[in-house]
């Protein structure tokens, strides 16, 4: 019986990764990527987001919440902080904003039509989503100095555990 439960749970967690990878899709960073990289994951889905601005001018430091465990911040931790808590079951599905040297605004929406909206929207425009249904935001990664120079948003359909 114990084998049973043993190869259950094997089956159960390749089954998980090839999901993982069938709905995995990435856009490329937008911005002119100078600096030092950064790459922002966890474990589980996206629950909150928190984005440090500075009025008329870009994004200086982005972090993200798994489940209950922020992630450490990309970028530098000034100006004023916008912060956005995702409801129970909602996902990021979309992050768009506009760009120059530095990201300049970002704009984050969820499943259920939801937004943060952050920054100064001026400079080229840029919109990322994912390319298959069912996927969500899982990873941001890009560079900094200073401010975000770049931005690039990584998308999987997440498979949810038992319980939540």
């Amino acid at each position: 019986m114990r084998h049973f439960a043993v190869l259950a749970l094997l089956a159960a967690s390749v089954l998980a990764e090839y999901e993982y990878e069938e709905h995995y899709s990435f856009d490329p960073p937008v911005g002119s990527g100078s600096g030092t990289s950064y790459s922002i994951s966890g474990e589980g889905r996206i629950t909150a987001v928190r984005v440090w601005e500075n009025y008329n001018s870009y994004i200086y430091g982005i972090q993200l919440r798994y489940g209950s465990v922020w992630s450490l911040p990309a970028g530098i931790q000034s100006g004023t902080i916008k912060e956005f808590e995702l409801l129970d079951g909602e996902t990021i599905v979309q992050v768009s904003g506009k760009y120059s040297h530095y990201v300049n605004s970002l704009v984050f929406v969820t499943s259920t039509g939801r937004s943060l909206w952050t920054g100064q929207p001026s400079g080229n425009s840029f919109n990322m989503y994912a390319s298959h249904r069912g996927a969500e935001l899982i990873i941001l990664s890009g560079r900094y100095h200073g401010a975000l120079t770049s931005l690039g948003a990584h998308w999987a359909a997440v498979p949810q555990a038992s319980g939540t």
